[in-house]
């Protein structure tokens, strides 16, 4: 019998500067709410889903942005509500948000997601490996994108849980760039991967045309998914937050790399798709049958070089 899963992408407008961890998480329940009602048994919100995307900013005291933007534990009172709500209606869901934690008598902080079960009971943590941006401040910018000094790169790897009848596994925001991340995940058997994200409509870096920045965040989801052969599930947070506009198409990919649901706006949204979560097997037994075709002996280049180099062939 086919396993059958409604998933729902819970997209969230702006989040201001002004706007209160409860304020965000009041939003959360009213889309959790709506999520409940097309019948969607698991949500996906975006990352960073309490604050605004506060790395756009320049902060010389660390303790106000502690204060003002992590999460000293999960859940927190102001997100509390969320998780009670989420038990009350039996719905599993994914959220990101800034972990602040002392580990070994350290204090460290990451750019987290977080698996939630219907039970309102923590499976799963995933922390962000594919940090963007820059740690240096450029006051020249017209923004900030200051992921390298917020956040220390993720040191849980790439997982996966046994989550809901599925295996399930979680991304954020950049890591949709890099094969290696869905790759690794597909390796142990992934068969929905979540993911948040917080992108920019404008290229810090060099000019890119907004339009072709929505093109190339179709197409990695499209192909990510198909190659993998799995579920995705991509959640932006969007709009314009203080004047800093941020793109939306949030979207739910079959492992077909076909787009079975997208959002249409840029606020506050709920897209929902009934997900046969075995739609993947006849691709995992065929042409991507891993464990027939891939061929790791030659691959080592991949883990083995970090920046691209050029090494010509000798010989023919």
């Amino acid at each position: 019998m086919a396993r059958h899963l409604r998933i729902a992408a819970a997209q969230l407008g702006p989040l201001h500067l002004a706007d209160s961890r409860a304020d965000a998480t009041a939003r959360l329940v009213r889309l959790l709410r709506d999520a409940h009602a097309m019948g969607a048994r698991y949500v996906v919100f975006p990352e960073l889903a309490f604050t605004t995307f506060f790395p756009r900013y320049w902060y010389d005291d660390q303790d106000e942005v502690d204060r003002r933007f992590y999460e000293f534990t999960m859940p927190s009172p102001e997100t509390q509500p969320l998780f009670d709500e989420a038990r009350k209606l039996g719905i599993g869901f994914y959220v990101g948000y800034a972990e602040r934690v002392v580990e070994q008598g350290v204090v460290r902080r990451y750019n987290t997601a977080i698996l939630v079960g219907p039970d309102g009971r923590i499976v799963g943590k995933y922390r962000k490996i594919h940090l963007p941006g820059h740690a240096e401040h450029k006051p020249e910018a017209a923004f900030q994108h200051l992921e390298k000094k917020y956040f220390e790169v993720g040191n849980l790897g790439f997982r996966v849980w046994k989550f809901m009848d599925m295996v399930a596994g979680m991304l954020i925001c950049n890591d949709r760039r890099w094969p290696e991340a869905f790759r690794v995940l597909a390796l142990q058997g992934a068969e929905i991967v979540s993911l948040g994200f917080n992108t920019p409509t404008e290229n810090l870096h060099y000019p890119e045309p907004p339009a072709l920045r929505v093109h190339h965040h179709l197409i990695m989801a499209q192909s990510m998914a198909f190659q993998n052969a799995t579920w995705l599930v991509e959640t932006a947070k969007c709009g314009f937050e203080d004047g800093n506009r941020m793109f939306g198409h949030s979207l739910i990919v079959a492992p077909t790399g076909e787009i079975v649901a997208k959002s249409v706006s840029e606020e506050d949204e709920v897209i929902c798709f009934n997900a046969d979560i075995d739609l993947a097997c006849d691709l995992k037994r065929t042409m991507f049958d891993f464990a027939a075709h891939r061929r790791p002996e030659h691959y080592r280049l991949i883990v083995d070089r970090v920046g691209a180099e050029v090494t010509p062939a000798e010989g023919p």
